[in-house]
């Protein structure tokens, strides 16, 4: 679950598949219960009210934990508990032994990062297409259902693993090394990790990868650095995609770069479009550099 959001997983997990398989005892339907109690009750719990009150409370058995209301308690006693920390402790803890499990096998990884619709599937599928005589890459997926993307992947004979997140807005540590268990990469390989298309939670959490790909197409407006600071802030690379609607979009390249600039100086930046091929060769060639030997 994101330590911010509260965003949650599938009631099982994480659904983890190759393509071609199936997913097991799996339900896509929502189950609506009404409770009608004609018995009086003693419980703890915690709603959240998105409606206003409109009466008088009047001295009851049970104790109230709101956040989302505007009732005027005085609750003196009410204790806090923050879990973000702990979450993210786990998930460092798990990206730990990822980064250790690739270092051991010398391959090197690629986090891509993007908001939906920047082009970073076909990105992805350009670059093996290209590279794919080159280098032996591996490919997971990240998505919160369809096993679309992988099935992209699939067909270009790269080996892939779709992570269906359900309710969750990023892929997390564990989750990776679960995928790596069914894509079983041999020694001294290249791993692309397909992050759920999102710029806010995806930030927080390292997955273990040597790089941090920061993907922004022209079409978002120059400003995505400053409305989404974190996850420009923990990225190491940002390729502005879709170089080839510059003549048809309202957008300063230069005055995007100085705004991401400004949030993380050490930012390394392609110009390119996955489309027609112009400006991917420098980051072929940034590629063959990173790769571990």
């Amino acid at each position: 679950m994101c330590g911010t959001c509260g965003c949650g997983n599938n009631e099982n997990g994480p659904v983890i598949l190759k393509p071609g398989e199936h997913k097991h005892h799996h339900h896509d339907h929502d189950h609506h219960h009404d409770h009608h109690h004609d018995h009086d009750h003693n419980h703890d719990h915690d709603h959240v009210h998105d409606h206003d009150h409109g009466h008088n409370h009047e001295p009851h058995s049970h104790t109230h934990s709101h956040e989302g209301h505007d009732h005027d308690h005085n609750d003196h006693n009410k204790t806090v508990v923050a879990i973000e920390k702990n979450i993210l402790q786990h998930n460092d803890k798990m990206a730990a032994r990822n980064r250790g499990y690739f270092d051991a096998k010398n391959i090197f990884v690629l986090n891509l990062v993007s908001s939906p619709g920047s082009g970073k599937t076909t990105l992805l599928e350009r670059t093996l297409t290209d590279l794919k005589d080159k280098h032996s890459f591996y490919v997971i997926e990240g998505d919160q259902q369809t096993m679309n993307d992988a099935d992209r992947i699939n067909a270009l004979n790269i080996p892939v693993v779709q992570i269906n997140t359900g309710k969750g807005c990023h892929l997390e540590s564990d989750m990776v090394y679960n995928a790596l268990k069914k894509l079983e990469i041999k020694d001294n390989a290249l791993l692309f990790i397909e992050n759920v298309g999102n710029l806010v939670c995806p930030s927080m959490f390292d997955l273990g990868e040597d790089k941090r790909v920061v993907i922004i197409s022209t079409t978002e407006g120059e400003d995505k650095p400053i409305k989404y600071p974190d996850m420009f802030h923990s990225s190491d690379i940002c390729i502005i995609n879709k170089i080839d609607l510059l003549p048809y979009v309202n957008i300063n390249i230069e005055k995007l770069k100085q705004y991401a600039l400004q949030i993380n100086p050490k930012l390394k930046f392609f110009e390119l479009s996955a489309t027609t091929g112009e400006g991917m060769n420098p980051w072929y060639n940034w590629l063959s550099e990173q790769k571990k030997n």
